[in-house]
This record gives C-alpha cells, sequence and structure tokens, in this order.
C-alpha cells in the first residue's frame, strides 16, 4: 500500500467516525430535543443562558458573539428570554449607550438545568466497560487537543 493510498484509507475512516460521532450526539441521542423537551426552549436560547451562567451579564453584542448569530436573532432571543422571566436588561455600568442581559434568580436555574441535560451522556455510552471508556477519553482528548492548537 502507498502512503497516498494509507493517506485516504485514514481519511475515510476518519469521515466515518466522524459520521457516527456527529450521528450519536444529534440523532440518536439528541441533547437539544432533551433542552425542548423539558425546558421549552430553543438549543440558542438554553446556550444564551447557560453563557449568562458562566459568563456572567454580557452585552448584546457579546451575546451575538457568544452565540454565533446575527444581532437581531439575538434580540428576539433576548426578549423571549425577558418575557419568560429568564433574563433582564439593565444599564451597562460604564456605557451609557449599553445594556447587559442579566440572568435572574429563574433563568439561573434553568441555565444549571440545561448544562445538566447537556451533560447527561447517552444511554448506549454508560454501557461501554471502564476501559473502552478510558480508551475513548484519551482518543477524543488527543482529538481536541489538536483542534484546540490548530
Amino acid at each position: 500500500m502507498t502512503t497516498r493510498d494509507a493517506d485516504q484509507d485514514r481519511a475515510a475512516l476518519a469521515a466515518e467516525v466522524w459520521g457516527q460521532l456527529r450521528r450519536l450526539v444529534t440523532e440518536t441521542d439528541d441533547p437539544r430535543r432533551r433542552i425542548r423537551d423539558e425546558l421549552g426552549l430553543s438549543f440558542v436560547k438554553a446556550k444564551a443562558l447557560r453563557r449568562l451562567e458562566s459568563d456572567g451579564p454580557l452585552t448584546h453584542r457579546e451575546l451575538t458573539d457568544a452565540l454565533s448569530v446575527d444581532p437581531p436573532y439575538t434580540t428576539l432571543v433576548v426578549d423571549s428570554l425577558e418575557q419568560a422571566g429568564l433574563v433582564q436588561r439593565q444599564a451597562h455600568p460604564t456605557d451609557r449607550r449599553a445594556k447587559q442581559v442579566h440572568l435572574t434568580d429563574p433563568g439561573r436555574l434553568v441555565a444549571r438545568r440545561a448544562e445538566e441535560l447537556l451533560g447527561q451522556p447517552p444511554a448506549p455510552m454508560l454501557e461501554l466497560s471502564l476501559t473502552d471508556l478510558r480508551s475513548l477519553h484519551q482518543i477524543l482528548g488527543q482529538v481536541l487537543g489538536r483542534a484546540t492548537s490548530s
């Protein structure tokens, strides 16, 4: 087998493994569905709450960047969360032109529950042996390490 053939085989296998991971996360045990079913929120709204919980109050611009959405959509998300009593807008402490989005106490509870739901591994993963889980942990750690260093 030539180096080129080996590279093509590796690329094909990597694509297949990636497809399996995607299906595991987005089709067989979709965490977005758990968020929607239990909390009645879209994934983006839950992401906004979780980001506000982890980073503290954010301006609309900061929240737009954190959510990777456009500014008008951020406004719709914040409006909806505010109507639900999960966030509130407050004047920025040092910039009169800006407002910050703050979590309310109920918003903080929902953000924490969303994080718990997202942290639940799929049931089949819980059935793996400790040895297999350690191997998977090591391999995914390598992949993540390479992804964050590039």
